[in-house]
This record gives structure tokens, sequence and C-alpha cells, in this order.
């Protein structure tokens, strides 16, 4: 299971934050929670494909949160998409998407299923069921109707060990099959291998939970209990406590606290207030009460199974960190011409040099000497920043190792 952070903005995007958005890709598909502005342009520079995409999650109608559902859906019309897409979410979004469409005079041709709830009486619901994974929803506690949802694999068979089984007799690919499946095995001459003493404990599958937007409460931490992903909002820092009350929002500290109470591997927060220039601030915040926490980064991969799941996400684009903006300015004329006006100016210095030599013979053999040592350290200078722009100029054209520079709160060979 792979997630990737698509929008971590709050209600205002920024030059570096969109919309709320995360995708999760498992086998081939992809699962979108929620569906902000601009969605479908990210999925693309994620390295995404929008035809892969089974279900759509809204977790409530605030319009950051859904909005980018219908240029999505017609890019899909567009694409001639034959198979149904499931849709989640509270009710009236149905009526929202049709009235779109029917104002465009659009007909979309493939079959979506709706599956809308109610805030009434409403308390838990599998609102998908697989044969190897299912999705939950509970209510959250916001201003208004909000849900909250959670990916979790079902348990997967244990291993077989392959030795044993061999030993007992056991030799073609069906019987393995059937011994991982919990089923006895009967040989020809009538020995029964049984499957509890060849196959292992049964392994727990993964799983992800998606909790945004709200203030702290007990579904929240039913929903990220014992999760591989606990992927929670932290809009405000514990300063503007009072103020992330006020619009039913979570502070860091608050993520923590769930992440802590549900006893999750990873927190992931997300949803940052535009206020916060430097989400950094945000981590600490979260990192001092629980330490495995992680910042969303857009387009970053977050692997369950790095060691089987690392590469198969490759976004296309790179973030451009503020840091780097200097840097960027002094290359905004181009290399080539970067390098003529240095060269240009050595030159000048080197010219004023050579006319001493018209000074008097007294000082001649000193200032011989003195020119020496400067050209040869002037030299020696130009060879070194010639090598720093060649290596500048050989780093630009490399693609980048890392969608976002290390950082000292980055644990990259975790996930």
């Amino acid at each position: 299971m792979i997630i990737v952070p698509l929008g971590v903005a709050s209600a205002t995007p920024t030059t570096t934050r969109h919309l709320s958005s995360a995708a999760v890709w498992r086998e081939g598909s992809i699962y979108l929670f929620d569906c902000g502005e601009n969605t479908q342009m990210r999925m693309l520079q994620a390295g995404m494909k929008r035809s892969k995409i089974d279900c759509v999650f809204i977790s409530h109608l605030d319009i950051d949160h859904y909005t980018g559902i219908i240029g999505l859906l017609s890019t899909l019309q567009l694409q001639r998409r034959e198979r149904e897409l499931k849709i989640v979410g509270p009710k009236g979004l149905k009526e929202f998407i049709e009235f779109n469409f029917k104002f465009a005079e659009v007909d979309i041709t493939f079959p979506i299923e709706y599956l809308e709830l109610e805030e009434e009486g409403f308390e838990h619901e599998v609102v998908v069921d697989e044969e190897e994974f299912y999705v939950e929803a509970r209510p959250l506690e916001h201003t208004k109707f909000c849900l909250g949802y959670r990916f979790q694999e079902k348990d997967k068979p244990g291993k077989v060990d392959a030795e044993k089984a061999q030993k007992q007799g056991i030799s073609e690919d069906w019987q393995y099959k059937e011994l991982k499946a919990g089923n006895d095995v009967t040989l020809d001459d009538g020995t029964v291998v049984k499957s509890r003493e060849i196959v292992g404990h049964p392994r727990p599958g993964d799983s992800f939970a998606y909790v945004t937007d709200t203030v702290y409460c007990r579904n929240a931490v039913k929903l990220g209990k014992n999760t591989n992903v606990l992927y929670h909002e932290a809009t405000f820092g514990s300063s503007l406590k009072d103020k992330a009350e006020e619009t039913g929002h979570s502070t860091a500290s608050d993520a923590a606290r769930v992440a802590n109470e549900s006893k999750t591997k990873l927190l992931v927060i997300t949803h940052f207030s535009a206020r916060y220039t430097n989400p950094y601030v945000l981590l600490r915040e979260a990192r001092d009460e629980f330490h495995p926490t992680w910042i969303a980064t857009e387009l970053r991969p977050i692997m369950t199974d790095p060691s089987h799941e690392r590469g198969i996400i490759q976004p296309r684009v790179s973030i451009k960190e503020f840091n780097n903006k200097k840097k960027g300015n002094k290359n905004k004329s181009g290399g080539k011409k970067k390098s003529k006006g240095k060269k240009k100016k050595k030159y000048r210095k080197r010219k004023k040099a050579s006319s001493s030599k018209n000074k008097g013979s007294k000082s001649k053999s000193s200032k011989r000497s003195s020119k020496s040592s400067s050209s040869s350290s002037k030299n020696r200078k130009k060879k070194k920043k010639d090598h720093k722009k060649k290596k500048s100029n050989d780093d630009q054209d490399r693609q980048p190792k890392h969608i976002t520079p290390r950082t000292p709160f980055d644990d990259f060979d975790r996930f």
C-alpha cells in the first residue's frame, strides 16, 4: 500500500500547497480520499493514472475538499471510461455532481455508484467490502457533518514452510494453494497433511486512516487503532488552540494525542493553515508527544512495504524549496552568460595588473614575484569556479534523487 499526499493545504492554497487530497495505491488500483481543486493535475505530476481510480471518498462538503471532482469526472468521460466508479460521501454530493453536469449539458456515459451517508443516527458503516480489504467510515466532530475513513487490508494467509511440506510429500502447486487457504491435503497414499502444521499464523494486513477535519474525538482514535499510517490534520499549533476549537480543527498536539491513544505506527500530519510558512513548527510540536511523526509532503510517496514498493510511484516533477530561491535567481540569465561576464571581469583585472610594468624599476623584481603568485592563485580560483559551474550545470540536467531535500525531521529509510 502506497499513500501519496496530493494536497496538504487548509482552505487556502499557497504557492507550494494545494487543496486537500490523498491517493492510496494498492495492487494497481487507486483510491482517492477527498478531491480538492487541482487534484487531477497533482495525480499526473505524481505519476499516477486517473483511469486507475476505483473509488472516491469525500470527507465533507467544505469547498476545499470536493470541488476538484467535477473536473476529474469530466476527464474520465473524455477518456471514454467504461467501468463503474464508486463515490462515497455525505448526503448532497450526488445532487451537486448531477447539477453541474446538467448545467454543462454533459451526459456521463460510465456508471457511477453513489453511497451517501446521512448525519442523523450515523455511527459506523463499512462503505466498501472486497475480498482482500474493506473501507469503513465514522463521523468526526467538525462544524458540519464530516466523515473519517479507514482503509484496512484483511488478514493475509501465513507463510508456508516449504521444507516441512516437501518432507511430508507436498510437491504440486495446487497442494500448496490448498494448504495456504487453510485446507488439509490428502495424498495418493491416504496421508493427510494438515494445514495448521505447514502454514504459519495469519499476517495482519496493512491499514491507513484518513482523519480530517475534526477536533479531538474518540472516533478518530477508533479509525486510527493500530494502523500502519494515521493521516491526521494538524491545521494549527497549540498557541492557536482556541482558534482550532472555534473552527472545528485539530492542533499538532491533538494529532499526536490521537496517535498515542490509537497506537499507530506512523503519524503523518497534513492540512496546514496558510499562516504556517514553515510547517516544521507543527512537526516539532507533534514530535514532542509522538516521535514517529512525518509531515505530509506533496507527491512524496509513503510506503508501508518499501522493499517491494520502492519505485512503483515515481513523481514526474520536483518541489523547489524557498531556500533555493537565491540560487535560482543567479542562474536566470543562463550559465553561459554568467561565465562570460565573470571572465571579462577577470580579464580587466589582469590588464590593470600588467599596466604596473611601467612603474619604477626599483620594485620590479618584487612585483614580478607578487604577479606570479597572484596569477597562480587566480588560476587556481578560476579552475575551482569553472569546476563548480560545470558541477552545477550537471546537477541541473540530472534528475533529482529526492522530491525534497533531507531534513533533520525525516526518516526516509523507515517508510
